[in-house]
């Protein structure tokens, strides 16, 4: 089983920046991304990476977030710029395993704990 682990959450004020990593602690696939969820509301998807290489985005973060898989492929980034406090979430990050990646699945196998992202204004 392989387990992921977020770091890199915190408190800043609104428009400051924040980057999130998640390490994994064994193989998955190229297929990973990251979910939030504030209080009171549903989970959302932030930003993922696909199979075929393509980086989807949430509306509400294009522009100010970046997903980025490190060089061992192992460790998910996300550079969190222009935060606004409405981006007060709990961020997941989760990951494919390779069979769901290849085949195109839209669930994810493995899920991290999280890490609290808290914006001021």
């Amino acid at each position: 089983q392989v387990e992921l682990v977020e770091s890199g959450g915190g408190s800043v004020q609104a428009g400051g920046s924040l980057r999130l990593s998640c390490a994994a602690s064994g193989p998955t696939s190229k297929c990973w991304g990251w979910f939030r969820q504030a209080p009171g509301k549903e989970r959302e998807a932030v930003a993922s990476i696909q199979g075929d290489g393509r980086i989807i985005y949430a509306d509400s973060v294009k522009g100010r977030f970046t997903i980025s898989l490190g060089n061992a492929a192992n460790t998910l980034y996300l550079q969190m710029n222009s935060l606004k406090p409405e981006d007060t979430a709990m961020y997941y990050c989760a990951a494919k395993g390779r069979i769901r990646c290849s085949t195109g699945g839209v669930n994810f196998d493995y899920w991290g704990r999280g890490t609290q992202v808290t914006v001021s204004s």
